[in-house]
């Protein structure tokens, strides 16, 4: 996504964006900054959400290198945050995926993306989540997975860390709801990003096909027979994370093309 050439009306807003180097984390920071809030772009890697910062429209951005899989690393990233200001707009975008068959899935897998996945997300909102209560006004919008609706056979540990997160949204959503501020997830499908490329690399290699077959094996799983765009997930995330979102509350909305109807 090209940011505007004109820079954006400022809203005021703070937002954090978890995993945004790259992918639907980029691409959320990017319109989120052309819709006129002041975006912290947060990954492991400083130099990454450094040129991250340096491309988005308007003034105001901040870095954060900060590792959710990393407790101290997640906690500097915090005491960091609270010099910065308060977060208006939570988008818990990090996340990692491995896949296994459930009897060959070990304990370090599953406690891997069970931390970055589910775990780190309520850290971050159990931390954040009370000043825009306070304030009256906040958005968390977490990025969950379609495979947080349904389930995917050799993904046990992700489906679980997504239902898991899909789940601790709902209830929070509950605590909060009177207080101005919504909680919400997205769960895409597959997206046309890095992790999209490197599990049709994964296929082509275990079954034999080429690396375009293998993609439209993924593709064929959307109705539309096509991977979902990062911009798209984006402009959902963006939507929630408005004014004239203040009725969508506790959902888990998915973006897969209607992949999840099948």
């Amino acid at each position: 996504m090209t940011p505007p050439m004109t820079s954006p009306e400022p809203t005021g807003r703070l937002a954090l964006v978890t995993g945004a180097s790259r992918g639907i984390g980029r691409a959320i920071a990017e319109r989120l900054a052309a819709d006129g809030l002041r975006v912290i772009a947060s990954a492991r890697s400083l130099a990454s959400v450094e040129e991250v910062v340096a491309s988005l429209a308007g003034s105001g951005h901040q870095a954060l290198a900060m590792d959710l899989g990393d407790p101290a690393s997640l906690g500097a990233g915090l005491a960091s945050l609270a010099a910065l200001g308060r977060v208006d707009v939570l988008v818990n975008n990090a996340g990692i995926a491995e896949s296994a068959p459930y009897d060959r899935t070990d304990d370090a897998a599953w406690d891997r993306m069970m931390q970055v996945n589910a775990r780190a997300p309520m850290q971050l909102c159990r931390a954040l989540v009370p000043a825009m209560v306070e304030a009256g006004w906040g958005r968390v919008v977490t990025v969950a997975s379609n495979a947080g609706l349904t389930g995917y056979a050799y993904s046990s540990a992700y489906c679980a860390s997504k239902h898991a997160v899909i789940g601790y949204q709902r209830a929070l959503a509950l605590e909060v709801a009177r207080a101005g501020v919504t909680v919400n997830a997205v769960c895409p499908g597959w997206v046309e990003t890095e992790m999209a490329e490197r599990a049709v690399t994964n296929i082509a290699s275990k079954t034999g096909r080429t690396y375009e077959d293998a993609k439209k094996a993924l593709e064929r799983m959307s109705p539309q027979g096509r991977m979902t765009r990062p911009d798209e997930v984006a402009a959902l995330v963006a939507m929630l994370a408005s004014d004239d979102a203040a009725n969508i509350h506790g959902q888990a909305l998915a973006i897969d093309g209607g992949q999840v109807m099948q």
